[in-house]
């Protein structure tokens, strides 16, 4: 029986093609997307190579690193070539990127749009599976004192301590809240408790001189604000 053909191993590649060097002498922006995640594994299997293994993997998701931030270490370890240590890497790898974004958006500390309030959370609660409602607290110049989750819930809600909210508030001397959570289901529609619980806030700050500036539902791509249209 004659033996199955191995692939063409990545080392046997031109030096210019070879990921790590092409990242180290060209620049990390000339690798695609599954030459990265190839550089994280380091190698395939005996029918394919780690950039060719990768490619399945991403167009196993259709080629969204977000959505492969997404996947289980079973998912990824279905992949022949890919044990847990290689899918704890990618997961790894993916989920510091997440962090980072969210880094990024806090150096952005004045709120000045719900656009702003999106930026900030997304890279927090947009992609959660389970649904989380948090506060952020600011001072009279809008500037960003600190972001609490409050709550955390099944997705079908979740429950909001009004006594924590300003407790906390008082005690960092916030002079304004944005409420904040997120629809795991995509939905951007507020629900008769989302407008509850806004409400419900609104005149309790009112009477310590705190004002609820918006109420931002958060998704994976979109958002809603209760103040852009005037349901605040």
């Amino acid at each position: 029986m004659q033996e199955k053909p191995t692939s063409f191993p990545i080392r046997a590649w031109s030096q210019d093609d070879q990921p790590r060097e092409k990242l180290l002498y060209k620049g990390r922006t000339t690798l695609s997307d599954a030459e990265l995640v190839a550089i994280l594994i380091g190698s395939g299997n005996r029918e394919e190579s780690a950039v060719a293994l990768c490619k399945r993997i991403l167009a196993s998701v259709n080629n969204n690193l977000s959505a492969l931030g997404k996947c289980s270490i079973k998912h990824l370890t279905s992949f022949k070539g890919i044990g847990e240590a290689k899918a704890i890497t990618i997961a790894a790898a993916l989920e510091l990127g997440r962090r980072r974004r969210a880094e990024d958006a806090l150096i952005k500390q004045k709120i000045t749009s719900s656009t702003s309030v999106f930026e900030l959370m997304q890279p927090v609660i947009g992609e959660l599976q389970h649904e989380e409602f948090w506060i952020i607290y600011l001072n009279n110049a809008n500037k960003v004192l600190q972001k609490l989750q409050l709550s955390k819930g099944g997705i079908t809600g979740t429950l909001v301590d009004t006594r924590l909210v300003f407790k906390h508030a008082l005690e960092i001397g916030a002079t304004g809240l944005i409420l904040t959570h997120n629809h795991p289901s995509g939905t951007l529609k507020p629900s008769e408790a989302d407008k509850q619980i806004t409400q419900k806030l609104k005149v309790a700050a009112s009477s310590l001189d705190i004002k609820v500036l918006d109420h931002v539902i958060v998704t994976e791509k979109a958002y809603f604000s209760f103040a852009d249209v005037s349901l605040l």
